[in-house]
């Protein structure tokens, strides 16, 4: 299982995101990808580094190219856990909401 820490670790830089976010539009090299960003191309294969480790990418080898591209399957323990947190904080503020609501019985207002 892909640990969470990493992942979010992972997705913190803006320089791997907009990586991911190449890589949404399909394979790429790390010269293709590094001809992107103004860091050199050893900065950019450590970030796939990262990445890979996370989980995020798959690297395959085609020759003396290694292009990597998104792990589909990456996002969906992240997906699971932010799910689980939106059920946890919507009961939450449900059970707040239930404190906050005025009560339905009314005070006894006098006759005038």
């Amino acid at each position: 299982m892909i640990a969470l820490p990493a992942t979010f670790a992972a997705l913190s830089d803006p320089t791997r995101l907009a990586i991911l976010s190449r890589l949404a539009q399909g394979e790429a090299s790390v010269n293709d990808l590094a001809a992107l960003f103004p860091i050199s191309q050893p900065a950019i294969s450590r970030h796939l580094k990262v990445l890979d480790e996370a989980g995020l990418i798959e690297r395959r080898v085609d020759g003396t190219r290694r292009p990597c591209r998104l792990n589909p399957q990456a996002l969906a323990p992240v997906r699971r856990w932010i799910s689980d947190l939106e059920r946890v904080m919507e009961a939450n503020y449900a059970r707040l909401d239930a404190l906050l609501a005025p009560s339905e019985r009314t005070p006894d207002a006098p006759d005038t």
